[in-house]
């Protein structure tokens, strides 16, 4: 970058400290903190400030928490008491050239987004976050694995539902420590690709018929997969480990009548590896902010 950007986060966790951290470090960075009264600790390059004495005619990025805002524009603001709403009219006072980030797009932040006529990254649907989040994904994935079993993963039979960026790399991992690892998928291309792998590949219709030996089941797809005709079969001390974004694939209260623990397993990253998961996120963000502010120098 050949001249300084103004950046606002306003609000965010534990993984926004690392983030900013990093970005700090910038000659080419200059950050203001929204939603962070509480913290005690300083960063050179970024100073705490009230929302209302921001000066929102020279930002040229806002970062907004992960979840984005809710339903009527309030974020998450884990350091801070204080309540900070995102509007339309507030969004109306940045330069046309200000990025929004947020983790996922809410409904109402793309509505007011798009009616402030402004750009939105959702940093979350992006293809390069996902794989670099892959990775602590699959270390919480293990952890929790762990911690709610009494048998070890060598040897024991895992089923992995879906071969997206995370699926693939939760059912390597897991046969990398000596499971037995069974893909189900949709997609024959999917099947293929588990067999080159040296897994075993079903289509997920047939997915009833191989959960009766499963010790554990871990679902990255975000529809409804794990049914009670799925969950009947397992053993009473199977472990269902859920990834989907929300509400899940997995019949939460059917596992939970038949006995067999299910977790809703979300935000792994930013809960087990959040300095990882912050470093990410600031690379990401650097890299979108160049590129796309490359053409202005």
């Amino acid at each position: 970058m050949n001249s300084t950007k103004n950046i606002a986060v306003l609000g965010g966790d534990a993984r926004y400290l690392e983030m900013v951290k990093n970005m700090s470090k910038s000659d080419h960075i200059h950050i203001e903190l929204v939603g962070f009264d509480q913290l005690k600790q300083g960063f050179s390059g970024a100073r705490q400030i009230d929302i209302e004495d921001l000066d929102l005619s020279k930002l040229d990025a806002i970062i907004l928490p992960i979840p984005g805002t809710n339903e009527e524009g309030y974020i998450e603001t884990v350091f801070s008491d204080k309540k900070i709403q995102i509007t339309a009219e507030w969004l109306k006072k940045l330069p046309k050239h200000c990025l929004v980030f947020s983790g996922i797009a809410t409904n109402h932040l793309q509505d007011i987004v798009k009616e402030a006529n402004l750009s939105l990254f959702p940093l979350m649907n992006r293809n390069d976050v996902a794989i670099y989040n892959s990775i602590p994904t699959v270390e919480g994935t293990i952890m929790i694995a762990i911690q709610n079993t009494d048998f070890t993963i060598h040897s024991s039979k895992v089923i992995v539902l879906g071969l997206g960026r995370v699926g693939m790399s939760v059912a390597s991992k897991f046969a990398a420590l000596g499971a037995d690892v069974y893909v189900g998928s949709r997609s024959k291309e999917d099947i293929a690709r588990a067999t080159e792998m040296g897994l075993t590949g079903f289509h997920m219709g047939e997915l009833s018929a191989y959960t009766a030996k499963c010790n554990i089941l871990i679902n990255t797809v975000p529809a409804m997969v794990v049914t009670d005709k799925v969950i009947q079969p397992m053993p009473s001390n199977a472990l269902i480990i859920d990834l989907a974004s929300k509400p899940g694939g997995t019949d939460f209260d059917y596992a939970e009548k038949r006995g067999i623990k299910a977790l809703h397993s979300l935000g792994l990253p930013g809960m087990v590896a959040p300095k990882t998961a912050g470093e990410i996120l600031g690379h990401v963000i650097e890299q979108i902010i160049y590129e796309e502010h490359l053409g202005e120098e």
